[in-house]
């Protein structure tokens, strides 16, 4: 029972504030998911990267087992849905990406929080930079269909996370005036990324719902297994372990829909996985998270 009580208080906050996104949506009010993911994606996300690793109490040991188990979890993951993908004969474009990379920021980094507290946070954005680096990198290209690996460049959040490893490595600290003022606007990140999935969600459909259940147990199934596997074959302590699991297995990421919109892939059957695949969510993260704690 004291089991239960304490899944239901980590899941509690995250599906409530989401909830509340999808209510707000669904009474008519405004609410523009591009400008909100804009503004996460650019400026709220990369400080809350950035200081989470200059600041990180993780010995270094540690954050670099972890860091090579995401980047082990991940490769195997995507070689996994490049298979399956090829397999059944879908378009690489609109399935690849969703089906790797889950919404470890929206869902994974809140989780993490509430259930391990400001270790797990820390232990948790060591995995979001990995996939958002993967993701912004590998991930658009797939879904752009080619084009400049330039644009990576670009991208705040891989700048943040290459910065914020440099500053742990060197050991060096910004200005306490901006560090106090990179760590607030971090802070805008979570309850807006969990916001926007109640909106995005509220305003998405489910599309064939058959396919896209089957991917989504499929996804769930096989991320769950293979980051848990690939984190005990690295000697992961529990809570590092508990952290990488979750993180890999969280559902298709809003991100994704928007990305297959910006590209032209089909944006359609992406949205129905992003609805599915989170529905979904409600019931296995919390076994998940019951399974690790």
């Amino acid at each position: 029972m004291n089991l239960i009580l304490t899944v239901l208080e980590v899941v509690a906050p995250v599906f409530i504030l989401a909830l509340i996104g999808l209510i707000w949506v669904r009474l008519g009010h405004e609410y523009s998911v591009t400008f909100v993911t804009k503004l996460a994606m650019t400026l709220s996300v990369p400080c809350l990267i950035f200081t989470a690793l200059m600041n990180t109490e993780i010995e270094p040991q540690a954050l670099a087992t972890l860091t090579l188990a995401s980047i082990v979890a991940y490769v195997a993951v995507g070689v996994l849905a490049l298979l399956a993908v090829w397999a059944a004969g879908l378009s690489m474009r609109t399935y690849l990406a969703p089906l790797t990379f889950g919404n470890t920021g929206n869902l994974g980094l809140p989780l993490a929080l509430f259930a391990f507290g400001d270790i797990g946070l820390d232990l948790a954005v060591v995995v979001f930079a990995v996939m958002a680096v993967f993701s912004f990198t590998i991930g658009v290209w797939v879904v752009a269909g080619g084009g400049s690996i330039q644009k990576v460049v670009k991208e705040p959040m891989v700048a943040a996370t290459l910065l914020g490893a440099l500053y742990l490595w060197q050991g060096w600290q910004t200005p306490v005036f901006l560090t106090n003022t990179l760590e607030l606007i971090g802070q805008l990140a979570i309850p807006l990324m969990l916001i926007t999935l109640g909106v995005a969600l509220g305003r998405l459909t489910p599309g064939n719902l058959s396919v896209n259940l089957v991917l989504s147990v499929a996804k769930a199934a096989a991320t769950a297994g293979i980051a848990f596997a690939v984190g005990l074959w690295f000697g992961l302590d529990p809570v590092p372990l508990a952290v990488l699991t979750l993180q890999v297995a969280t559902p298709v990421a809003v991100t994704s829909y928007l990305l297959a919109e910006k590209y032209e892939a089909d944006s359609v059957a992406v949205a129905g996985l992003v609805v599915t695949s989170t529905a979904l969510s409600v019931l296995y993260l919390p076994l998940i998270l019951a399974f690790v704690m």
